[in-house]
């Protein structure tokens, strides 16, 4: 007989796992991990005469992507075209940065994994007789050194030629020059610090859906279990 348990731990614990990876993921694709060194877009480069306002815009750049702005004739309109710079792997701009894409990537996976797992663990708490929350969050703690590892390389790459040309000839290894860092790498912190939450507090998942008041409920013949 098939048993839906429901506690405020493993709902949580399963919120929290679908959060981490979809953060994560929009980072990663993210073209805004650096904010480049502010440019004027004035009338000479718009066409609009001498009465054009100067508006500096800063371009972003990401692991693969990039925005910039696109001027046009028009002063009134001005596009932001964002995009892969990079049409396949080899062409990512530092070995530093695929090495981070190849770390970030792996650890996405495991945590889209374990995200669509965490959905059935409310009507099946075991597999081969091992805890499904110990099996994911022993995989989130593995996903989040991957993240780790990626995230300590990335700074590595800042003095890459098409770092350089963002940042300005001051940016190097683990500095940022003119540039200044982005949402999207604060996004992948932030999801690595609750990936590691995550890791933890399924232990807490799995005492709450084997508890003995869990197992009471059980006994009285109750398909539906729903405690807080």
């Amino acid at each position: 007989m098939c048993h839906v348990i429901v506690t405020c731990r493993s709902m949580l614990w399963t919120l929290l796992s679908i959060v981490v990876a979809f953060a994560e993921l929009i980072a990663f694709m993210s073209a805004d991990w650096l904010v480049g060194k502010a440019k004027p877009l004035g009338s000479e480069e718009t066409g609009g005469g001498a009465g054009g306002a100067r508006e500096p815009y800063r371009p972003t750049l990401g692991l693969y992507g990039r925005c910039t702005r696109v001027s046009h004739m028009q002063i009134s309109r001005r596009d932001t075209l964002c995009g892969p710079y990079a049409e396949n792997f080899s062409e990512i701009a530092s070995g530093f940065w695929q090495a981070t894409a190849i770390f970030l990537a792996v650890g996405i996976m495991i945590l889209c994994a374990v995200a669509f797992v965490s959905v059935f663990t409310m009507c099946v708490q075991s597999i081969m007789k091992k805890s499904i929350f110990n099996v994911c969050g022993l995989l989130q703690g593995i996903a989040g050194l991957f993240l780790i590892l990626g995230l300590i390389l990335y700074p590595a790459g800042w003095g890459c030629q098409k770092a350089v040309s963002y940042c300005g000839h001051y940016a190097s290894a683990y500095q940022l020059g003119d540039c200044s860092l982005g949402w999207a790498f604060y996004t992948a912190i932030g999801g690595t610090a609750l990936t590691f939450i995550c890791a933890v507090f399924s232990a807490q998942a799995e005492i709450a859906t084997s508890s003995d008041k869990v197992q009471e409920e059980i006994e009285e013949g109750k398909s539906l279990i729903c405690l807080l």
